[in-house]
């Protein structure tokens, strides 16, 4: 009799070979040799509101479940196995690294925990073929696509880089809106053996020349930092492109880098909104305020260098990166969103527990109610949270005093 290990072997050896129609039907044959009755595979859809099932065999069709209402949806949102209260169906997290993809549903007579634990470890290879097919096939894409896209976001949606990564020691998730007429905003976030790289950027306008100029500042910004450069030499890069592409078009930026050895961030701000210090369930207001540099775009970077600023973070220490989409966001009834409202959102999800990727799903859940679900701005916004390995919460008495402050900044309190 074989053994689940080589059950599993044997779903990754078909795997090569098959599309991604076939995937559900290859787990649903491999969870039927390792003990379940049965399996369904669900992604979310680009905006994490439904659970989609893949195609599978001899099923006409399984329900679409709600993220936020379904037992299928607190899988997803706790990345937590959920049991059914007869214990004969659980839903199963899959899981890419630290993204969140989607969820399994097995079922059988008798859910043990022998057999969940089973059922855990092909959710986790589930996902891995979701995520590997998915560059190449249109099957996957589209389901999870609630309507058709524009030109423009197809082209910065093809630049993004998974929405969540992470390790022991970091982890950084962003959400992008209007995610299927987004225009000039984008991010990226990469490890490289120091540590974090982080990006937001936000193009002027919102139509096709918009996304095509922050598809080239992305590029710029990666093929100088893959060459060896540093944060001056991306934000001058990207400086010189537009100045020399892109002749009608502004962008502002936050580039930055964080030291995940000993917590130090780097960071250079083009015009853009400060970065937002999150510090024990409090916004430390105007700590990471800077006087920024120009817009990129003007082409003067390339006579007078940016600033490079300097913070010492402590552990547990959150960074949000945001576009002025997200503050400037206003109501049916002309109120804006606010920052103060952007930073009590996620402190309040993360005092509940939710892990980085819900705190910004439910941030952004807020955001589309604020304005009626019909945003008129780019949105972009960027959480990273420094937690390194065997350091716990606590911090060294000094830390705060490291930090490259503005004058006059306090640690007040949070605010709302």
């Amino acid at each position: 009799m074989s053994t689940y290990e080589d059950v599993l072997g044997d779903l990754l050896a078909r795997s090569h070979l098959r599309s991604g129609r076939e995937l559900a039907g290859l787990v649903q044959d491999a969870g039927r040799r390792m003990g379940f009755r049965g399996t369904a595979m669900y992604v979310t859809d680009l905006q994490q509101i439904r659970l989609i099932a893949l195609p599978q065999p001899d099923v006409a069709h399984q329900p679409t479940l709600d993220v936020d209402t379904s037992l299928a949806g607190l899988a997803y949102r706790t990345q937590q196995a959920q049991r059914s209260r007869d214990g004969a169906t659980a839903w199963l997290p899959m899981i890419d690294g630290v993204e969140r993809v989607g969820v399994l549903m097995v079922t059988a007579p008798a859910l043990d925990d022998a057999l969940l634990g089973r059922g855990e470890t092909l959710a986790g290879v589930a996902a891995l073929l979701v995520v590997s097919k998915s560059s190449h096939s249109d099957l996957l894409v589209e389901t999870e696509r609630a309507r058709p896209m524009t030109v423009q976001a197809e082209l910065l949606w093809a630049f993004l880089p998974p929405r969540t990564i992470g390790t022991t020691e970091v982890t950084s998730s962003a959400v992008l809106e209007p995610a299927y007429d987004i225009g000039g905003d984008t991010f990226d976030h990469t490890l490289d053996d120091r540590g974090l790289h982080l990006t937001v950027i936000d193009s002027m306008g919102h139509d096709l020349a918009s996304g095509g100029a922050s598809a080239a500042g992305l590029a710029a910004c990666r093929a100088a930092r893959r060459s060896g450069g540093s944060l001056t030499d991306i934000v001058t890069s990207i400086d010189r492109i537009l100045d020399t592409w892109f002749t009608d078009r502004l962008m502002t930026a936050v580039v930055a880098h964080l030291d995940t050895a000993d917590g130090r961030l780097t960071w250079i701000n083009c015009g853009h909104p400060p970065p937002l210090l999150i510090r024990h369930g409090r916004v430390l207001p105007q700590v990471l305020d800077r006087e920024p540099d120009l817009p990129l775009g003007w082409g003067f970077l390339g006579e007078t260098p940016p600033t490079e600023h300097t913070a010492r973070l402590q552990p547990g220490d959150r960074i949000l990166l945001y576009s002025d989409g997200v503050t400037e966001a206003r109501s049916p009834g002309g109120d804006f969103y606010g920052e103060e409202r952007l930073a009590d959102t996620v402190i309040r999800a993360t005092a509940a527990g939710a892990p980085a990727p819900e705190a910004l799903r439910r941030l952004v859940q807020g955001l589309r109610q604020h304005q009626g679900h019909k945003l008129r701005d780019d949105a972009t916004i960027l959480l990273t949270e420094w937690h390194p390995s065997g350091r716990g919460g606590g911090a060294r008495p000094d830390a705060a005093e490291e930090s490259d402050r503005a004058p006059g900044a306090s640690d007040r309190p949070g605010r709302g």
